[in-house]
Order: C-alpha cells, then structure tokens, then sequence
C-alpha cells in the first residue's frame, strides 16, 4: 500500500493520502481547501486516481478540501451519518466500509469530540485515523460543537483502545510536531486516558480545560457542513490564469515548453546558467534574459512585474530553486521550465546560438 502524511502549517492539520498499488486508487482523509493543489500534484507524480475524501468529523479549525477534490476531479465525498453535513456523497456509520482497489477501511464511531466523530481503521488493523477523537498522548476538546467527555472517553475505550496494541494511530492534528503513536503507548501513556485513570477523572479533567474557541470555528463549521462548498459555490482555478501551469509536489509551478515558444512575446524567459552555458552549445531560448542563480538576489531589480517570469537552466534544477528566489522578490506571475534546455532542445524548440 501506499502511504504518506501530509501537513497544512497553518491549521497543524494532517491529511492522509493511502493508495492501492495495483488499482491505483486512493483516498484521502482530512483534506484542507487550501492544500488541494498540494494533494493533487502528489496524487498525480504517484499515478492515483483519487475515489473517496473522507473526513473524520466537522472540523472547526480549518475548511475540507473534500468539496474541491470533488469538483476537480470527481471523486466522492465520504462523511458520518450522524455529522450533519449535507453534500456529501456517501453517509458512513459503525461498521461500514470504504474500498479503494483490494483495501478498505472500515468504520469506528468514536463520538465525544462531536456528535459526528468517526475513526478509520485500514483492513489489516495496522493503521487507525482517530481524527480529533485521540490525540497523540491527549483528546480532542469537549467544549462545543455537541462534545460531551463521557462519551468521548467511553468511545476511545470501547472503539480504539480494543485494536491490537501495534495498531498505529495517526490524529487529524498536532501541535508539538509529533506523528504517530500506536494503541499500547497511549494505553500505558495518554494523560488524559491511558493507565488507570478513570472516566470522572477524564471528565473533571476535560471540564476544566477552559480553553478559547479556535479562530476559525465560525468559518470553518458552516462551510463544512456543506463539505467544503464555498458560499458563491464557484470552484477557484486550480492554477494561475496567465499560462496553463502544472504544480509539483513540491510547490513549483512548470510551463509546458511547446506553450512557452508560441508566447514568448508574452514572458520574460529569465536564464539562470551561468555565461559560458548561456552561451555555450546548448544555446539559450530567443529574447533570454541571463542573471545567473547565485546573482539573481541581488538582481531581481532587473526584473519587469508587469509581464509574467519563465525561468530555465541546463534541466530544470536551478531554475526551480529561481522561483523560490523570486517568491521572496515579491514576483506573483512566475514558473519553471522543467527539463531546462535540454529538454528544450530535444523537442527541436527555437534556439539562439549554441550548436546542434
């Protein structure tokens, strides 16, 4: 299977992208709007088809990306029954299951945080997704949105703690920069659940908490009790508008070479080689601009922001690292010709100088 965790800094959310190797099907659990474009670039570089986005709760912290990933590339939007939520494609509930190729993941209602919480637990009990539910040596908060501590603590007991202590547990969040934990550590470890403290002492615990609401609750809750929609219902473009772009994984964005050479009237092609590769056999693009990498913070006052900046080297490595330069320059409208000029050479693209 194929397995990788992702994180959206500003909400210290975690989504989690699981694949099928043979189908190539995949899904995603506790997307963010915002990182989308992100999930999409790393399910396309992996070669998955993404068929579900499953969200553990209503999140209050941060919007889904379910709505968008749906919008985008029609996949199905998978919520629990007893959330709330409208829009959604399909309603889980204890024991269900979601399939993706030859894995699923079942169903574990584990209410408490609210009404709608659900924990995911891949095929073989290696993996659970505990949402806000079980935190990593902690649980979610109990103070709004339906929470109730009893239950919360009825529902790590009898739902997560029965999985095989090498389960591994992966929350929707985390704010000391912690991953994973597994059904032995928080059993023997969780300050808040484990050992043998009991259900009043979890209660009175959480009841005393006395924390803020999170800053994006009154956002956040009504937008994804319609998974994600936006109020205007538009979908945002998934790239910029000035070329057709393709974003990495990475967070780079790449021009097609042969779009590149139709307008190149329309860009700046900002060369970062150094002299005598610019002028060397490989030759450089027609109207090139040639700042060389290590210069190019010092020179982005040479740069024009009226017309968008396509930069290239020899394939396409420092010419990545040039976009992450002008991002800090200020410049909006740039991106990298993967491949560089080798690449362009090879599709016979017009050349000045250089040699065949």
């Amino acid at each position: 299977m194929i397995f990788r965790q992702l994180m959206d800094l500003q909400s210290s959310t975690y989504t989690y992208l699981l694949g099928d190797k043979h189908s190539r099907q995949a899904v995603l659990v506790d997307t963010v709007f915002e990182q989308a474009g992100r999930d999409a670039a790393l399910l396309a570089e992996l070669g998955l088809t993404l068929k579900y986005t499953v969200d553990t709760h209503v999140h209050a912290d941060h919007v889904t990306g379910a709505w968008l990933h749906r919008a985008r590339s029609g996949s199905q939007v998978v919520v629990a029954k007893a959330s709330g939520a409208s829009g959604a494609d399909v309603y889980v509930q204890q024991g269900d299951m979601i399939a993706f190729g030859e894995r699923h993941l079942s169903v574990r209602a584990t209410p408490g945080h609210t009404n709608g919480c659900v924990t995911y637990v891949l095929d073989d009990q290696s993996r659970a997704f505990t949402g806000d539910a079980l935190l990593i040596r902690g649980a979610g908060r109990t103070d709004f949105q339906e929470g109730d501590a009893a239950t919360l603590y009825r529902s790590v007991h009898g739902q997560l703690f029965t999985l095989p202590d090498d389960c591994e547990l992966y929350p929707a969040h985390d704010y000391r920069g912690l991953t994973v934990t597994s059904v032995a550590e928080e059993k023997r470890f969780n300050t808040r659940l484990g050992g043998e403290l009991s259900e009043s002492d979890f209660v009175g615990y959480m009841n005393n908490l006395n924390l803020p609401h999170p800053k994006q609750i009154d956002a956040a809750v009504p937008a994804n009790l319609l998974c994600g929609e936006p109020a205007n219902g538009e979908v945002p473009p998934d790239s910029p508008d000035w070329a057709p772009l393709r974003r990495t994984f990475a967070g780079i964005w790449e021009i097609d070479p042969r779009w590149l050479e139709e307008h190149l009237s329309e860009v700046q092609v900002l060369d970062v080689r150094e002299p005598d590769e610019f002028h060397g056999p490989l030759g450089r693009i027609p109207g090139a601009k040639l700042i060389p990498l290590g210069k190019l913070p010092d020179e982005t006052d040479n740069l024009s922001a009226e017309r968008p900046i396509v930069t290239v080297c020899r394939a396409g490595g420092r010419s990545a690292q040039a976009t992450v330069i002008l991002d800090k320059a200020g410049f909006s409208r740039h991106a990298n010709l993967p491949g560089g000029m080798l690449r362009w050479r090879a599709l016979g693209l017009r050349t000045e100088a250089g040699e065949a």
